[in-house]
């Protein structure tokens, strides 16, 4: 039996996490806001500083998000299925742009961002996780009985992978590799590939991204501070330190909402990979547990929906896009408590950036749009299993002598 409408508890958890995402952002960006409006006051580009330019910047986006959302909601989403390549293909060819000169921005550590005159800046490593989804789900519906095989399904999975991975970890951004390794992964394993060449395939791109990890500085600092936090502290260990301070100083029940000490230039990118821990500062252990409570949610509804989800397409797109959020918000907020070397990876939903925060909407309307045909009655699994081992054999005519 099919539903006849989307799973409201899903959509009421991610609508919530975006107007969390405002509130916090709203108290933790104020003073990041005032110092980046102050250095624009000076160079004659704003009349005077204000402590709400993040607010406002996020606020518009997210209002922009909401349309983009209920569109992918009721969206064919057999028309995704047609673009699935073309789109994986556009997604490429941004990634190559990226590093021709004046075109790719450096932020920080990484060049991530396409950044062209009179034009919002985007984050192709946004693009590239929702179109790898598409392009893999295509892929393995077509070679349904190959994908337990070594040559002709593994070997080629890794392949594609790959084209995506290369590039991302050419920026560098270790961060969205690691993301879309879980996802390629988790969709490769919901499609019937074998544990064994998923573990054997995670342990020999281990082996070839340690000499990458030993010969970049910064990584190779990320992985000591992860190991050591105590090692210098005021330099590549300021980060872990100060975001364990913050969530240690909200104790049970926070300092209050507003109040935090640790955004006043102590958590570097307070309003986005660290909101979890300012958000933890001020509201307290009890109160930012149901923040972690409503990622279980959206992981316990996810793979519910590619469980039941009407065939084998949608049921690869589900297990993609739970994939995404659920080790996402793992990766940040395992960072945040210092379980977990440092990425840059943003809590989806809740932390400041247009182009993840966009995507991520559309993502979650693709998600509620397979609800709207999921089925109710058989996991999708067992709908499977029975229609390979049942075969009804033909009638026989029986004739009648008379």
């Amino acid at each position: 039996m099919r539903k006849a409408s989307i799973d409201i508890p899903l959509a009421v958890v991610i609508f919530s996490l975006v107007i969390f995402g405002i509130i916090m952002i709203s108290s933790v960006s104020v003073y990041e806001s005032f110092k980046l409006t102050s250095g624009m006051v000076a160079q004659g580009l704003q009349d005077e500083p204000s402590n709400s330019f993040y607010l406002w910047r996020h606020f518009w986006r997210a209002l922009l998000s909401v349309p983009l959302w209920i569109f992918a909601i009721y969206f064919p989403l057999k028309f995704w299925k047609k673009i699935a390549l073309p789109f994986f293909i556009v997604t490429i060819i941004l990634l190559f742009i990226l590093f021709l000169p004046g075109i790719g921005a450096n932020y920080g550590t990484s060049t991530s961002w396409i950044d062209l005159p009179l034009l919002p800046s985007v984050q192709p490593a946004e693009l590239a996780k929702l179109s790898l989804i598409f392009y893999l789900a295509v892929w393995m519906e077509k070679r349904q009985e190959l994908v337990r095989s070594f040559q002709y399904g593994f070997i080629p999975f890794t392949i594609l992978l790959s084209m995506v991975v290369v590039l991302l970890a050419m920026q560098p951004d270790f961060g969205s590799v690691l993301v879309i390794a879980v996802i390629a992964a988790s969709m490769f394993f919901a499609a019937g590939g074998s544990p064994l060449h998923i573990m054997a395939g995670g342990l020999m791109a281990a082996a070839l991204a340690y000499p990458i990890i030993m010969s970049k500085e910064y990584i190779r600092n990320r992985f000591l501070t992860f190991i050591n936090p105590e090692l210098d502290p005021l330099n590549i260990g300021f980060q872990i330190k100060q975001a364990l301070i913050a969530i240690g100083s909200g104790g049970l029940f926070g300092v209050g909402f507003g109040k935090s000490i640790q955004k006043f230039g102590y958590l570097p990118e307070v309003q986005g990979d660290t909101i979890f821990a300012a958000a933890a500062e001020e509201l307290g252990f009890i109160r930012i547990s149901f923040l972690v409570i409503a990622y279980i949610f959206i992981a316990y509804r996810g793979y519910r929906i590619a469980g039941n989800a009407q065939d084998r397409f949608s049921m690869l797109i589900a297990t993609g896009i739970t994939s995404w959020f659920a080790f996402q918000a793992i990766i940040n907020m395992g960072v945040n408590l210092a379980i977990l070397p440092l990425t840059g990876l943003t809590l989806p939903f809740v932390s400041y950036g247009g182009s993840s925060l966009m995507v991520n909407m559309v993502a979650a309307g693709i998600l509620l749009n397979i609800s709207r045909y999921a089925e109710t009655g058989t996991h999708f699994a067992n709908r499977r299993r029975i229609r390979r081992t049942y075969h009804p054999q033909p009638r026989r005519r029986i004739s009648y002598q008379r």
